[in-house]
């Protein structure tokens, strides 16, 4: 069967995050200095991975790794959310990537030199796919703010990171979402790297308040629009 037909367009810089930030040397590192070159698409970009026939669209727990073992440490966090393009329309079977950081703000990666802590029932990744009407859902444990030890000033807000994969590898979208009201956000340099305040709202979980039952926990959510004027910006 032929790859369909998938026009992809250049992304609007106006409500993106800025190629070049302030006291963010990797910033400039990371943006390329001359044009990029232009190549056609071959049936290897225009296609990507099934998440239906790789992962589950039942929710992910990412506080308790085995059946057997006991949750993670921290506070236990809910997070929903829909994703749409910018029509309304639910991206249906996309695979969602997520990874974090634990309660006190350690990444689970040989390159992580905060001394914080591993928790032992805590690898703080998973995936998952969006169902019928593009909801997900999963359980985790709220991330901690962690250093950027290479500034000497610059301390993370706790967030959690997406990796959202269309129906191609064309399709893939980057983002890093925040916690409402965390006073680290106010000076987050790839947070107010966007500089439209309506805009790093789309950024911002909105709080569902608590549940209480077999699984006490705060709820969060956050929707994802993948194009048009309303999309959400990618962080990296």
């Amino acid at each position: 069967m032929p790859a369909p037909t998938i026009d992809y367009q250049p992304y609007d810089d106006d409500s993106q995050l800025a190629r070049y930030i302030d006291r963010y040397p990797l910033s400039f590192k990371r943006t390329p200095l001359t044009p990029l070159i232009s190549r056609p698409l071959t049936l290897s970009e225009r296609t990507g991975p099934n998440g239906a026939d790789l992962f589950s669209t039942g929710p992910l727990d990412l506080s308790k790794p085995r059946e057997a073992a006991p949750r993670a440490n921290g506070q236990l966090i809910q997070v929903s959310g829909r994703i749409t393009d910018e029509d309304g329309s639910p991206l249906v079977g996309a695979t969602i990537e997520i990874w974090q950081a634990n309660s006190a703000g350690k990444y689970v990666h040989d390159m992580d030199r905060h001394n914080a802590p591993i928790d032992p029932n805590f690898t703080g990744e998973g995936r998952m796919v969006t169902d019928a009407e593009g909801n997900f859902q999963f359980f985790s444990i709220k991330p901690g703010a962690y250093p950027v030890l290479e500034t000497g000033w610059w301390w993370r807000p706790p967030h959690i990171h997406f990796s959202i994969l269309g129906r191609s590898w064309m399709d893939r979208f980057v983002t890093q979402i925040f916690f409402p009201g965390e006073p680290l956000n106010e000076t987050d340099l790839l947070l107010n790297a966007v500089p439209d305040r309506d805009v790093r709202e789309r950024l911002i979980f909105q709080f569902e308040g608590t549940s209480m039952g077999e699984v006490n926990a705060m709820g969060f959510r956050r929707d994802f629009v993948m194009r048009g004027h309303r999309r959400t910006p990618e962080v990296d």
